[in-house]
């Protein structure tokens, strides 16, 4: 029997029974390692299964039930489980062993849900919208700039379940940051939790500096020489991944404030601290979207004026030719009818005085249309 049939007969509920139960679970199936996608029963999705004591790593086999077993047994320490994109199917046992509730569950499976937290039971739910700037050579109408995924985490007594989608977003160095600092992850799961939402709002703070370039090099364009001339869809497209971007920032404050004020008890209570923190770092993400949007939104309607003036221009010059042009046309026009008594008709040079008295007047228009600045 796969291990996703096994854990969906497991239902632990604490104390006693549970225990035994997943002490039952574990002998009748041979050993495997879950940090190994291609062995993992689970399938790929599962990216590691450690457990931690004391904030340093404890060796298990890397079985993910008999880790559970023995931290249950010991009451100390927890276990930390990631998984990339699960399937239903593949996420069934993990969440009867954990006792997730299916709401939850179900956000975690479909994913595309808004920042936010929730608790089930003794079960901490946070949904973080992760973000990454999509480099590019040049910023066009069609560039994308911004890339979003999702991180879910399950916080529990003695568990931690993170769930991630995504190509990007990856936790790996975020694990060997928490191990290096071993007093940290001592406190327990909440610390991983914080850890994450410290790494999810550190990536907004990059993402946000590297679009501030962009809009500066939208902003330089279009109030150099040839502004008029900027593509306006470079700075719509710019709008719409700043909206995506705050999106996934916004959102994520009221979450924040809830860790760092709100007692919850799976959150250690020095570990509040450091969410307060993380929710003054999220605030300044804030504050550069929203200047941001107002920056492109004053950079836009400068770039309309630009291009209403030079249409003006344009139009300025064709009406000043279109007079200069209209008398030699009128006067041509008057010369053309076929009439006797025309002035000058039969006279010798009264050809040569008509072309004179068109290139005059031709030039008093060129020189006034000039003097006024409409060519």
């Amino acid at each position: 029997m796969s291990m996703a049939g096994n854990l969906r007969k497991v239902r632990t509920i604490g104390g006693v029974s549970g225990l035994r139960r997943v002490a039952r679970l574990a002998r009748r199936r041979p050993r495997v390692d879950l940090s190994h996608p291609a062995r993992s029963p689970l399938g790929s999705s599962v990216v590691n299964c450690v457990t931690y004591q004391d904030g340093c790593r404890v060796p298990t086999g890397g079985d993910l039930v008999d880790a559970v077993r023995q931290v249950r047994k010991s009451g100390e320490g927890f276990v930390w489980l990631g998984l990339h994109e699960p399937t239903s199917r593949e996420f069934a046992g993990i969440a009867e062993l954990f006792d997730l509730h299916p709401l939850a569950v179900e956000d975690a499976v479909e994913a595309h849900q808004r920042p936010k937290l929730e608790r089930y039971g003794e079960t901490l739910f946070a949904v973080f919208k992760t973000v990454c700037y999509v480099e590019h050579d040049e910023l066009t109408a069609t560039s994308e700039v911004v890339n979003t995924g999702e991180i879910m985490v399950f916080v529990g007594e003695d568990f931690v379940v993170t769930v991630r989608h995504g190509r990007h977003g990856s936790l790996g160095p975020l694990r060997e940051e928490l191990e290096s600092e071993p007093q940290q992850l001592a406190k327990g799961p909440s610390a991983v939790l914080h850890a994450i939402a410290d790494h999810v709002v550190d990536d907004y703070l990059s993402v946000t500096d590297s679009v501030h370039a962009d809009i500066d090099e939208v902003e330089t364009a279009v109030f150099a020489e040839q502004g008029a001339r900027v593509d306006p869809g470079r700075i719509y497209q710019l709008k719409r991944e700043l909206l995506e971007l705050k999106r996934a920032v916004v959102p994520l404050s009221r979450p924040l404030e809830d860790l760092a004020t709100r007692p919850i008890r799976v959150v250690d209570p020095e570990i509040q601290a450091y969410f307060r923190d993380v929710s003054d770092h999220l605030l300044r993400a804030v504050e550069q979207i929203a200047a941001f949007d107002e920056l492109l939104n004053s950079i836009l309607q400068a770039h309309l004026a630009q291009v209403t003036v030079a249409q003006n221009e344009d139009m300025r010059k064709i009406t000043a030719w279109a007079a200069v042009i209209a008398v030699p046309t009128m006067v041509c026009g008057m010369y053309g009818m076929n009439f006797d008594h025309m002035p000058e008709l039969h006279w010798r040079f009264g050809y040569p005085l008509v072309l004179g008295v068109i290139s005059a007047a031709c030039l008093v228009l060129y020189r006034g249309f000039r003097r006024n600045g409409w060519l």
